[in-house]
């Protein structure tokens, strides 16, 4: 989905390479969600169920749109 590239790609240039790797971890596990799940919890309609999802999200959310 295009529009979750354009949400993914810059955080993954930019913030991914200064993450703990347990939060890499979750960043990968992620991208193994549905896009339209993904694509909801990133534009705050919904939150995952999953508290490791949750943490990740919320670091996504948080940092979307920086440059380092």
């Amino acid at each position: 989905m295009l529009e979750l590239d354009l949400i993914l790609l810059p955080f993954l240039d930019n913030i991914y390479p200064s993450l703990e790797q347990a939060d890499k971890e979750r960043y990968w596990k992620l991208l193994e969600c549905e896009d339209q799940d993904m694509f909801a919890w990133l534009l705050h309609r919904q939150d995952p169920e999953d508290p490791q999802l949750q943490r990740i999200v919320h670091i996504v959310r948080e940092n979307t749109g920086k440059a380092p």
